[in-house]
């Protein structure tokens, strides 16, 4: 391979921000992996954010990106699954599998699509210096003839469309709005981007901890809610704490500290099986490789309140939530999934085409 712009390259970042900024480029922000392609003639490299190469997980894509980008190019985009007229990130996160013969089968089960938005070199030339508004004209000239599944990603310079996109497209498990100055150069790992993303909040049972990694002090909180049959379902985890509030925790929650997960409602968490029924903390994954997995368990009497973004499938907060406060006037049985808003559905057929 020899391009312009040789990998491995960290694609340029955003910073996260309130309100959608006037004045700028604008797109969806797409919910998947985010990669760079490098294309020279039927050479095809995939990198990720961390530079690691894709390739092996998506064999469909490489042939696709060989048949459909340009003869030597290097696009910035996002890796992509479409389940039900909605991004899934979980069928995307299964993917990242050791059996070549799994990645087979589910890349002809749930074929995943790229959706590109930046170029980084395009022939013989470099792009990096080259202000935004005219690779993104040059993108989009390039990508003219490409179809599924490689995409350009809809793009506006009008803050109202992209205000109205910020509502919409949520609804097909979009994760916000990217806004970018038109005369932004490309800045490998810089954050030089903005994002704005939907934040809520939730009530939550704190139900245990993680320890931080250096030392006897709280790493996380693990979270909560009762489904419609009475039971207690993880659903992510809470972490942004200082050091002196992850120390000052582990006393504020030593009253409901148990000896042991007997008697908690997941008590079976060390069980494999019984995460196939219900939603557990510790659930056996290809990311967490030895990471260690135990936790504290509390007596699920704490209620805290949330903020969160949306969450993945309906069942867990797709990233981190962020803690707000304590919640003494809320009872845990209160604590429900019906509490949380649900997005009006969006096709997102009708943001890419068919």
């Amino acid at each position: 391979m020899d391009l312009p712009v040789m990998p491995p390259v960290k694609p340029m970042l955003a910073k996260s921000v309130a309100r959608i900024p006037p004045g700028m480029h604008y797109e969806a922000k797409w919910d998947g992996f985010r990669a760079i392609v490098f294309r020279d003639g039927d050479e095809i490299e995939i990198g990720s954010r961390s530079t690691k190469s894709l390739v092996r997980y998506f064999p469909e894509l490489v042939e696709a990106l060989r048949e459909r980008l340009p003869e030597r190019c290097v696009v910035d985009g996002e890796i992509v699954i479409a389940r039900g007229g909605r991004l899934d990130f979980d069928a995307l996160t299964e993917r990242i599998h050791p059996a070549a013969s799994r990645v087979t089968t589910l890349a002809g089960r749930n074929p995943a699509s790229f959706v590109a938005f930046d170029l980084l070199a395009l022939a013989d030339e470099p792009l990096l210096d080259v202000p935004l508004s005219d690779r993104r004209t040059l993108l989009e000239t390039a990508l003219s003839g490409s179809t599924a599944p490689v995409h350009v990603a809809p793009a506006t310079t009008d803050i109202e469309v992209a205000r109205r996109w910020f509502e919409q497209y949520e609804g097909a498990g979009l994760d916000g709005v990217v806004a970018k100055p038109l005369t932004l150069r490309y800045g490998p790992d810089e954050r030089l981007m903005f994002k704005i993303k939907h934040e809520r909040t939730a009530d939550v049972v704190v139900a245990g901890y993680r320890l931080h990694k250096s030392g006897p002090v709280v790493g996380s909180l693990l979270l909560g809610l009762y489904d419609s049959g009475g039971a207690l379902q993880h659903v992510g985890v809470c972490a942004a704490f200082t050091m002196k509030r992850r120390e000052e925790l582990i006393a504020e929650l030593a009253p409901l500290r148990m000896e042991s997960a007997t008697g908690h409602p997941w008590a079976a968490w060390a069980e494999e099986s019984a995460h196939e029924s219900a939603r557990l903390p510790g659930a056996p994954s290809r990311w967490s490789g030895k990471k260690d997995l135990s936790w504290v368990p509390l007596r699920p009497d704490l209620v805290c309140e949330v903020a969160y973004e949306h969450m993945e499938n309906g069942e867990r907060f797709r990233h981190t939530a962020r803690f707000r406060r304590w919640r003494p006037d809320r009872t845990p049985e209160s604590c429900t999934f019906a509490q949380l808003e649900e997005p009006v559905g969006y096709d997102l057929a009708d943001i890419l085409g068919p």
